[in-house]
């Protein structure tokens, strides 16, 4: 049966939801009398929390208008919530995560909180933490409400090779990858769509000036992955599978490949590092392929089946020696 302190605790979240609320629907929803709905109401503005009641046809009670109450009226499973989100945002590269994630540890119930620092210490994660710079938070605020606002921003950009430049941008969306925060949005310089590392942008600021709206059916997520796929390592390469678009789609992700059809196969396109690695990839694919390009890929698939033949050939020969 619910205690009186958890049902002045449900009273207080109806009233904060709810513009005004009669003594009845409070009534059934607590389950109590309308007397104890009087005797409730007191105790809530004993405790401070301006409470007004209406009385006559359409009345009942409110807040009083312009009151804002703490913002940590928490239950025990919204604030495991809560702070398994500020985990992870702090795991990708949220800067200001921890900061919350501590000062919401320091007014939550003792038991609670001891709950929520054991989750903290003990919970473990299949991907990495972040392995680039901190974005700040008030930087993420302030390019989303300029996304929202439809509104230009201005920044100073450091690219890859460490050149500064000052950019005007449309910005369209915000989107998170391998613990990195990127921004797809329109580069009035270069008259284009680009796509922006968070952490290597600086001094932003929002305008006054209408931003560009985005292409029709434009999908930030999708803009991104294209982008990182398509990032100029010294290698270009292209591949023909021996596997349906949608099957090919399954084992490669967007930010690591362009995938096309191709009368029932997929051309895969792709930039990379190393083509050694690349042979290992197209390895692990289970399936046909056909290499339309560089033609050094093909010495890198050679070596490695040669490589993985010997590894077999030994292998086979410890099972007769071991027979």
């Amino acid at each position: 049966m619910p205690s009186p302190a958890s049902r002045l605790l449900e009273l207080l979240e109806l009233l904060q939801t709810q513009p005004l609320t009669t003594g009845r629907e409070i009534a059934d929803r607590l389950t109590i009398d309308r007397r104890t709905v009087r005797r409730y109401v007191a105790a809530l503005q004993e405790l401070g929390i301006p409470v007004e009641g209406e009385r006559g046809v359409g009345g009942g009670y409110r807040l009083r208008p312009g009151y804002r109450l703490p913002p940590l009226m928490l239950g025990d499973d919204e604030a495991i919530a809560v702070a398994l989100g500020l985990i992870a945002a702090g795991r990708q590269g949220l800067s200001s995560a921890d900061g919350a994630l501590a000062k919401i540890e320091r007014v939550l119930p003792e038991t609670l909180r001891r709950r929520v620092e054991a989750l903290e210490t003990t919970l473990g994660f299949t991907m990495p933490p972040s392995a680039g710079a901190p974005v700040a938070g008030e930087t993420v605020l302030l390019l989303a409400d300029a996304i929202r606002r439809r509104r230009r921003v201005r920044a100073r950009y450091q690219s890859f090779e460490g050149e500064r430049t000052e950019r005007e941008l449309s910005p369209h969306g915000l989107v998170v990858h391998s613990g990195r925060w990127y921004l797809a949005a329109h580069d009035h310089a270069r008259r284009d769509l680009r796509t922006f590392r968070v952490d290597r942008m600086s001094r932003v600021a929002a305008g006054e000036r209408s931003a560009f709206p985005p292409p029709d059916g434009f999908d930030p997520v999708a803009h991104v992955s294209r982008s990182l796929a398509r990032v100029p390592w010294p290698w270009q390469v292209e591949v023909l599978l021996d596997l349906p678009v949608d099957q090919a789609a399954q084992r490669l992700p967007g930010t690591l490949a362009e995938l096309f059809e191709a009368d029932g196969r997929t051309l895969l396109r792709m930039r990379v590092s190393s083509l050694d690695w690349m042979a290992g990839l197209l390895a692990g694919l289970g399936c046909d392929f056909t290499i339309n390009e560089p033609e050094e890929l093909r010495a890198s698939v050679e070596q490695l089946a040669r490589r993985l033949a010997l590894m077999a050939s030994a292998r086979d020969a410890a099972h007769l020696a071991r027979g």
